[in-house]
């Protein structure tokens, strides 16, 4: 692995890459959140093949906090992707988005028309907010009941405190990662997690959205991406599987793919079928099919 940072004008980005070398078409990873960190983990197995690229998006991760938090914005995530792919002379290259990531790809797709991009792996795919909070409405509905109501009555009063955190955690453990215990990665990667990014473009939690983020929907657009594309999910995800299929069925040219068991870490709780599956639609994408 080498990494290094890219001066860009918000600040410095942090990026890594496994397999600098290999022969294949680049592939570009977008991590999730907003707010999170890039995770290695699993991904990185696909760079015997080709180099894969991760960077820390702006606020997060190793890479520098912005001077003020209106910098944290979806325009100006599209505008960095621009900037970090030019710089790391991605002319070809894949895309994979993880959650918030793949609604970085999309906008990225639709707002900048790139050149070059050979296709799209989206993974616990976010692309309408609309949709994320009514299935995640369904999904609590499943849940215990004073799951359910402590988090209904925390949205009511604007408490976040204690009492809600515990209760959301429970909805984790359940449709966020089904690993127990989660791994030592993944629980540091948490504690890192930068809640200034994510309360200003998202909320307090995955089920409640106050963020900038609250009315964005793609789902009328997607038609217009034509490049490849395969979604991911897993059975238990926050990304439905209907609604992920309503999203498939959107695009001009995509395949999907639901891995049992799982829920929206599905590529560290299924990683054999989840690289399977990746490479399939990578060599497939490769040959022209």
């Amino acid at each position: 692995m080498v990494e290094g940072f890219i001066e860009t004008k918000n600040g410095k980005i942090w990026y890594s890459c496994y397999g600098e070398n290999a022969k294949g078409v680049p592939l570009l990873v977008l991590h999730g959140g907003p707010g999170f960190l890039s995770l290695p983990e699993v991904v990185k197995e696909l760079s015997d093949q080709r180099p894969v690229y991760f960077y820390d998006q702006l606020g997060c991760g190793r890479s520098a906090r912005a001077k003020d938090k209106s910098y944290y914005s979806a325009a100006n995530y599209v505008e960095e992707l621009t900037e970090v792919r030019e710089r790391l002379g991605l002319r070809e290259v894949y895309i994979m988005g993880f959650s918030w990531g793949t609604m970085l790809a999309c906008l990225f797709m639709l707002e900048k028309r790139p050149v070059g991009i050979k296709g799209l792996i989206l993974c616990g795919p976010y692309l309408s907010s609309s949709r994320w909070h009514a299935d995640q409405r369904e999904n609590l509905a499943h849940m215990p009941s004073e799951i359910k109501n402590t988090i209904e009555e925390s949205e009511r009063s604007g408490d976040y405190g204690e009492k809600y955190q515990a209760a959301i955690m429970r909805y984790y453990k359940k449709h966020v990662c089904r690993l127990d215990p989660w791994p030592a990665f993944l629980e540091d990667a948490f504690l890192k997690f930068n809640t200034d990014v994510y309360l200003t473009m998202w909320g307090p939690s995955e089920v409640t959205i106050t963020g900038t983020l609250k009315d964005y929907d793609l789902l009328p657009r997607l038609k217009e991406i034509k490049e490849p594309v395969l979604l991911i999910c897993g059975e238990h995800d926050e990304a439905v599987v209907k609604t992920v299929e309503a999203y498939r069925a959107a695009f001009s040219n995509a395949d999907m793919i639901v891995l049992p068991g799982a829920s929206h870490m599905h590529h560290l709780e299924e990683p054999e079928l989840f690289l399977q599956a990746v490479r399939k639609f990578l060599a497939s994408v490769g040959a022209g099919k």
